[in-house]
């Protein structure tokens, strides 16, 4: 009766951690909804604004708001990696975290390399071995336009006083609720158009003036592109987690069926012994 007390206890507590990842799938679909229609709608607008930017960026002088293209000798390296602050979203942390550190130990060696996390889940593992400056987890506490763009001009400023040769987001874009791709972007300094190949470098009439557009759209295209990133990273876990809750349930119900046919089996042993005892006994009075 002991093993069937113990089987018995797991069903329950098994039933109980079904019922748990079942209502996190649910609450992960209704926020991935919303946050999937918030990145796909504002996903078309900031890759042309940043198109834009990067036609107009060719042929900036210096003066005019050149140096947020302004290339130099590439020492000091900005890694923005962005995940969640939660976890229970399968390899979705795990997969930027990898990426940030096969940039500082491959193609950053040798480089003065320091690192801005969002999200608590790189901060934890990040700090214990490399530099990090700051850590803006809770970004995602208030995750709007005018957040996000504080922060990014921070970034901005710190790289137009040369503290930064270069700024990296690494990030997960989000293409479903089953797949979120790990993108390793230069946010700083811009890139401009170069033909390459066959592809043609577009040429445009600018009105009001190129210098009036470089101080108002190369600011805005960069916080744009920032908060994409974000919108993006936002989206990309509640697919993520949704996905591993579902997985996580069925994994539960399967334990649980297999748990049931394991007591059952177990509860008929013991009816069957029990019986046999009765005639075991009943044989034995009789003779």
């Amino acid at each position: 009766m002991a093993n069937l007390k113990d089987i018995r206890t797991r069903i329950q507590s098994v039933g109980s951690t079904m019922q748990i990842t079942n209502a996190m799938k649910m609450v992960s679909a209704a926020k991935l909804k919303k946050a999937q229609d918030a990145i796909e709608k504002m996903r078309p607008y900031a890759e042309k604004l940043t198109e834009l930017l990067s036609g107009l960026s060719a042929n900036l002088d210096a003066d005019l708001g050149g140096d947020y293209a302004a290339l130099r000798e590439v020492k000091k390296v900005l890694l923005v990696p962005i995940t969640s602050n939660r976890g229970l979203c399968g390899a979705l942390n795990t997969n930027i975290i990898k990426q940030t550190m096969r940039l500082i130990d491959n193609e950053y060696a040798g480089k003065e390399v320091e690192i801005l996390t969002i999200g608590k889940k790189a901060y934890d593992q990040l700090s214990k071995k490399y530099k990090v400056i700051a850590n803006k987890s809770d970004l995602f506490d208030n995750l709007t336009y005018e957040h996000v763009a504080e922060i990014a001009q921070e970034i901005m400023n710190d790289f137009v006083d040369k503290k930064y040769d270069k700024v990296v987001l690494i990030y997960n874009s989000f293409k479903n609720a089953a797949t979120q791709i790990v993108k390793t972007e230069q946010f700083l300094p811009i890139k401009t158009d170069i033909a390459v190949g066959n592809k043609v470098v577009l040429d445009y009439i600018y009105e009001p003036s190129q210098a009036e557009i470089v101080l108002e759209l190369i600011p805005k295209s960069l916080r744009t592109q920032f908060y994409k990133a974000i919108r993006d990273a936002w989206a990309s876990e509640h697919g993520a987690r949704m996905t591993s809750m579902h997985k996580a349930t069925d994994n539960a119900k399967e334990m649980k069926d297999e748990l049931t046919l394991q007591y059952n089996k177990a509860r008929q042993a013991v009816i069957t012994g029990e019986i046999l005892e009765i005639v075991s006994g009943a044989e034995a009075l009789k003779n």
